[in-house]
């Protein structure tokens, strides 16, 4: 279990699952990925791409702990929840225990973040109720029963209308009961949740897209929501996937997101990267590239 401290704030990686993603032709993951592309980023190795050239991709949550705050951010799948990403199997896993032994029990936790509102930064938002089935069907609540969901409100109004049925889905089981609950909080893309901790807008991917700054004593650190999906986004920022809502501004916000960072020495903490998923952004003669401890 990972664990980064950033002044009087920790942030520690508990997995849900990870994987390596094989580069296909008809349905790439990342746009222009190929292995003989791939193998050009010598950095890449070992760490996030296999010998073959397959693309290794964690789906994690990122627990927080600040002066009066205990935040879980990004949800990950969920269980039970039959996705198109996971060929439509459900996934079983003890997330839960994970952040229980991480020392963020449910009911302990008072904050929620989701960075934006796709299906893997949502899922564990909400759980099959614990008491079962209610009038003969299965009824989601809320995971975290003591928590304050934070979800951006440009990021609801555009979900809210889509018509893409899987993630009409996802906002039903995952989004909706935490409304229902009355434990949401719509903010803008610039909400301060702490003295530690504000967010920072990185439209692209989704409208509504916020990635994290935390500020403590001096350091400085940044959890990146999906500004990238893999590393190889910070040596190629010009390789977008297929699901971007919009792809210029998504390479746009990359570009300005390494700009800032470069030779700053401020961590960043990758929402999808796999281990040591953390580093610092420096150059790499024309591009950037990624700086592990």
């Amino acid at each position: 279990m990972l664990r980064w401290t950033i002044g009087d704030v920790t942030v520690t990686r508990v997995v849900e699952i990870e994987m390596p993603v094989p580069y296909d032709e008809k349905h790439p993951f990342i746009l222009s990925a190929t292995p003989q592309a791939i193998a050009e980023i010598e950095w890449l190795r070992p760490n996030f791409v296999t010998e073959s050239g397959a693309l290794l991709l964690s789906i994690h949550a990122l627990l927080v702990e600040a002066p009066g705050l205990r935040m879980v951010v990004d949800t990950c799948f969920g269980n039970d929840k039959p996705r198109r990403l996971l060929q439509g199997q459900p996934l079983q896993t003890q997330f839960l225990d994970a952040i229980a032994a991480a020392g963020f029990a449910r009911e302990t936790v008072d904050t929620v973040l989701c960075t934006h509102l796709h299906v893997d930064h949502v899922g564990w938002n909400t759980m099959l109720d614990p008491e079962g089935e209610q009038d003969g069907a299965s009824r989601w609540v809320p995971t975290f029963p003591n928590a304050r969901y934070l979800l951006g409100r440009k990021e609801h109004a555009f979900w809210s209308q889509t018509e893409d049925r899987e993630q009409g889905t996802v906002f039903e089981d995952s989004v909706k009961p935490i409304l229902d609950a009355g434990l949401a909080d719509l903010v803008e893309m610039d909400h301060r949740v702490s003295d530690e901790i504000r967010l920072i807008p990185s439209p692209g991917h989704t409208p509504g897209h916020c990635s994290v700054l935390i500020e403590s004593r001096g350091q400085t650190a940044m959890i990146s929501g999906d500004i990238f999906h893999h590393p190889c986004q910070i040596a190629r920022p010009h390789w977008g996937v297929p699901f971007d809502t919009d792809g210029a501004q998504a390479e746009a916000t990359r570009v300005q997101v390494m700009e800032d960072l470069v030779g700053s020495g401020d961590l960043v903490i990758g929402t999808h990267f796999a281990a040591p998923t953390a580093g610092r952004i420096v150059r790499d003669g024309e591009a950037f590239r990624l700086v592990t401890d």
